[in-house]
């Protein structure tokens, strides 16, 4: 019994130092300059590192400059790099569209088409998409049919970072939607809209401006 006490009071600062270790805060690893030239001579050399290259150079142009062959492009319009597109031949830009950094636009599978008028400006990471899943038909949802449904941006549109806009969906002329809304539905020309899902808070007012035909 004495012995088991002894032991017991010699392992209690190891404990306790232990403990003390794991909560002390982390400090980041900082590699030294000899260690940074292994770490890219081996990922170099890595086959696996060549076969991710492969795959992005391929998804890079599926999505992007192929697509961009398909789509009916009004005349000087200014498209992120990063920008992304499914089924570009129902893809339709008018001129002068400004698409942000990441954005993705994606027309349906079978006959859904995404319009967008001219003078429109898509901020970062804008999604807008004219098909959805069915999700009452059965599992997994990736096996089911899709609802598709145009969708018409009118012109000299305002979409902030990271819209969503929905399948169905027909935003009017002159309209500004505001960061991280969801637009399903109409919204009316030269509305102010934000929200999920986006309603109108407020109205452009533009002495003298005329705005251009629907881009239907």
């Amino acid at each position: 019994m004495i012995d088991k006490d002894a032991h017991a009071q010699q392992d209690a600062p190891a404990q306790k130092d232990a403990h003390a270790r794991q909560d002390a805060p982390a400090h980041k690893l900082r590699l030294s300059r000899p260690q940074r030239l292994w770490r890219l001579l081996k990922a170099s050399l890595d086959p696996r590192a060549w076969a991710h290259l492969i795959k992005m150079v391929n998804f890079y142009n599926y999505t992007h400059v192929a697509p961009l062959r398909q789509i009916r492009l009004g005349a000087n319009p200014s498209i992120s790099p990063t920008a992304a597109f499914s089924y570009p031949e129902r893809i339709r830009i008018g001129a002068r569209v400004r698409i942000g950094f990441r954005c993705v636009i994606w027309a349906g599978p079978g006959k859904g088409r995404v319009i967008l008028g001219d003078d429109v400006l898509l901020g970062p990471e804008v999604m807008i998409t004219a098909s959805g899943y069915r999700y009452n038909d059965g599992a997994p949802i990736t096996d089911q049919a899709s609802d598709e449904a145009d969708v018409v941006i009118g012109n000299d549109v305002w979409l902030g970072t990271r819209v969503t806009v929905l399948p169905g969906a027909r935003i009017g002329d002159g309209a500004i939607i505001g960061a991280h809304s969801v637009v399903r539905g109409d919204i009316p020309a030269m509305a102010i809209a934000v929200g999920s899902p986006a309603r109108v808070v407020s109205q452009r007012q533009i002495q003298g401006a005329s705005i251009k035909d629907d881009p239907q």
